[in-house]
């Protein structure tokens, strides 16, 4: 029995799913992987902080909206830098304590994020990217106030900070909250629920690669930070269901011999930034400490007698 000549044979069949598949994963990505833009609705006003509103040039033409929060007198700063799909408003609640302690601060927001200019997509390495613009503004803007410089980030922005900090002398400490461990075991969980054949998975991962310019081994934290030569504050809800706790113990297993601490979080979960906030003499006991030891000691005329212990430089969990 013959086939009807206009019923087409099974390779073709074949090929044309398999066009349409490939054909669909680049829309698949742009759409899936879109981050959210929240607006912005408050302001450091709002917890009594004085701030100006800076906008800082960045790379491809852009610009990212932020705020600077002065603290009179202080020679050091923390730059804080949101996660996916967040913005420098929900990064807040932390401003307070490290203000009080006496941080000048710098919060913006990522491309695509908040109020800054948008993008054709975000990543790791653009967030990245944006925070070494945002360092290069502070320093040119402000030099009194970058004698020694922070980051703290939140999740892809804590990953992003690692990255930067891999080639950015001026990055002096960096505290990560609740950042993943790997791009590409992110990338199976969050298709996982969508139960796709390997194939269309391991097509995905390749063309995410391809757009962002990076290999995903390039950028993970668990690789970036054994090349990181500044201290490291690895801070995590021990009830994180976004990015498990056994992320961070293994970042910080991989450290090998870099200097590296673990805060667990107790009940916190990955957005749980109020929690954080509970454990934030945890943050500036890390950060003076950090700050005192690059300076020999001194902090704005406090002499070598005031110096404390020196930071741990192993890979142990500090645990709450």
């Amino acid at each position: 029995m013959f086939a009807d000549a206009a019923t087409p044979s099974l390779p073709w069949v074949l090929l044309l799913a398999g066009l349409v598949t490939v054909g669909a994963i680049p829309l698949g990505v742009h759409l899936g992987f879109r981050a959210p833009r929240l607006g912005i609705n408050g302001s450091p006003a709002a917890l009594g902080l004085d701030y100006a509103a800076v906008r800082i040039p960045t790379v491809r033409g852009r610009t990212l909206s932020g705020w600077l929060l002065p603290a009179p007198g202080a020679r050091r700063s923390v730059i804080l830098l949101h996660g996916w799909g967040s913005n420098a408003e929900l990064m807040l609640p932390l401003a307070l304590p490290l203000h009080r302690a006496g941080c000048n601060l710098l919060l913006f927001n990522a491309r695509n994020h908040g109020s800054s200019d948008g993008d054709t997509f975000s990543s790791l390495p653009r967030f990245a990217e944006d925070l070494g613009q945002a360092i290069t503004w502070l320093r040119a803007q402000h030099p009194e106030a970058t004698a020694h410089i922070s980051v703290l980030g939140h999740s892809v922005g804590a990953g992003a900070a690692l990255l930067e900090a891999t080639r950015n002398p001026q990055v002096r400490a960096v505290i990560a909250i609740g950042t993943f461990a790997d791009p590409d075991e992110l990338t199976e969980r969050s298709l996982a629920r969508l139960h796709l054949p390997r194939l269309v998975v391991n097509l995905t991962k390749r063309y995410v690669q391809w757009i962002i310019g990076h290999r995903f081994a390039d950028i993970a934290p668990i690789n970036t930070i054994c090349r990181v030569a500044c201290p490291v504050l690895l801070v995590h809800g021990s009830h994180d269901r976004t990015v498990p706790i056994t992320d961070a113990r293994r970042i910080a297993a991989a450290a090998n011999g870099a200097p590296v601490r673990l805060y667990e979080v107790p009940d916190a979960d990955h957005d749980s930034v109020h929690l954080v906030e509970a454990h934030a003499e945890v943050l500036v006991r890390f950060l003076d400490e950090t700050h005192r030891a690059s300076c020999g000691g001194s902090d704005n005329g406090a002499g070598p007698d005031s110096r404390p212990e020196q930071p741990r430089t192993d890979a142990q969990p500090w645990v709450a």
